[in-house]
C-alpha cells in the first residue's frame, strides 16, 4: 500500500513527522506538503501562479502552495505509482464542528477523496498540543482498519484526538459535527506606518456540543471519528426550492 501524507502545518511540522513514523510499517510512505504553515487555506487551489515542487529528502516533497495543491499535484502526475490512500495531519489543533469549513487539513483529505482515494484527516485537540504520538498511533489503527475493511467510496474520516497519552484514551466514538457560536470580534491594529490592519478573531465557543457530537466525544476523552462527504446539497430542500422559485 502506498500512502500519501499531507497537512496544512508544513512539511517540517512535528505532527507530520509523527504520522509518517507511525504509518511506516503499513506501506510505502510519501510526503507532499506545503513549504510553510497554510492553516485556514480550506479547499483553495493556486491558479494564478505556477507551483514549484522541491524534494527535501527521499520521498519528502514540499510545495509553494496550499494543502489542496499538494494532494492535487501528487495524485495527478507527480507520483508514480499513484498512492492508494491519503492521510492528512497530524494537525496542530482541533478541527471540530465548523472548523472543517476552513481547515486545510480536512481539505487535503477532501481533495484525495475527490480524486478517488480513501482519505483520513487527523487532528490533535489542544491549545498547544504535545501528544502527537498518540494521534499518530490512532491514525495507524484507522488506516490498518480501512485497508482491511474499506468504507463506502464517498466517505472521508475527520478524526480528532484528545491531547493525552494513548493509554488514557477512553476509546473511539463515531460522531457528527457540532457547531460553534459566532466568531469573536476581529482585532484592529496598526502597521509600523500607522495604517489600519486587522486580525481575524478567535473561533467562537462551543454551541451544539452535546452527546453524539465531536466536541462531546473529545471532551470526554474519546477519539472522535466523523464521516464527512463532499456533496453539500441539502437534498430535502430541492423540491421545496423548486416550488418556491418564480414560475
Amino acid at each position: 500500500m502506498r500512502i500519501l501524507i499531507s497537512n496544512d502545518d508544513g512539511y517540517r511540522s512535528s505532527g507530520i513527522e509523527a504520522l509518517a513514523a507511525a504509518l511506516q510499517p503499513l506501506g510505502d510512505i510519501v510526503i507532499v506538503a506545503p513549504e510553510r504553515n497554510r492553516s485556514g487555506a480550506s479547499n483553495s487551489l493556486t491558479l494564478d501562479t505556477p507551483l514549484r515542487v522541491f524534494e527535501a529528502s527521499p520521498n519528502v516533497f514540499f510545495v509553494n502552495g496550499t494543502p489542496t495543491d499538494c494532494v492535487h499535484l501528487a495524485v495527478t502526475g507527480l507520483l508514480d505509482p499513484d498512492p492508494d490512500m491519503v492521510v492528512s495531519g497530524v494537525n496542530d489543533g482541533a478541527n471540530l464542528g465548523d472548523d472543517v469549513l476552513y481547515s486545510g487539513t480536512v481539505a487535503a483529505a477532501m481533495e484525495g477523496r475527490c480524486l478517488g482515494l480513501p482519505a483520513i484527516a487527523v487532528s490533535l485537540v489542544g491549545q498547544r498540543p504535545r501528544h502527537f504520538a498518540t494521534a499518530a498511533r490512532v491514525a495507524h489503527l484507522l488506516v490498518e482498519r480501512m485497508a482491511l475493511e474499506p468504507l463506502p467510496p464517498e466517505t472521508i474520516l475527520n478524526v480528532n484526538v484528545p491531547d493525552i497519552e494513548f493509554e488514557q484514551l477512553q476509546g473511539f466514538r463515531a460522531t457528527r459535527l457540532g457547531n460553534r457560536h459566532r466568531a469573536e470580534a476581529m482585532v484592529p491594529a496598526e502597521d509600523p506606518k500607522g495604517r489600519p490592519i486587522f486580525w481575524v478573531g478567535p473561533a467562537g465557543p462551543e454551541q451544539d456540543a452535546g452527546p453524539g457530537t465531536d466536541f462531546h466525544a473529545v471532551g470526554n476523552g474519546f477519539v472522535s471519528v466523523t464521516p464527512l462527504q463532499v456533496d453539500l446539497t441539502r437534498h430535502s430542500d430541492v423540491d421545496p426550492i423548486g416550488e418556491w422559485l418564480p414560475k
